[in-house]
């Protein structure tokens, strides 16, 4: 079995939690962010139980950059 460090980055929309995996497409949510965290935990077992781990793309240091966007 391998092991795999992934980036995970948590945040809240209402009143639920969203937790996103950057290294693959795949994202979940909870009421709390440790029931997201355990719900993005199940998806990415699922995930790989079908998926080949050449979709895994290693992130060493994302940052998260504040941006003002103007559109029409």
């Amino acid at each position: 079995m391998k092991t795999l460090h992934v980036k995970n980055v948590v945040w809240q929309e209402g009143k639920y939690f969203v937790a996103q995996c950057l290294n693959v497409d795949v994202s979940s949510f909870g009421d709390t962010k440790e029931s997201a965290l355990k719900n993005l935990d199940e998806a990415l077992d699922l995930f790989f139980e079908d998926s080949n781990i050449n979709a895994f793309q290693k992130i060493e240091h994302p940052e998260i950059i504040d941006r003002k966007m103007h559109h029409a």
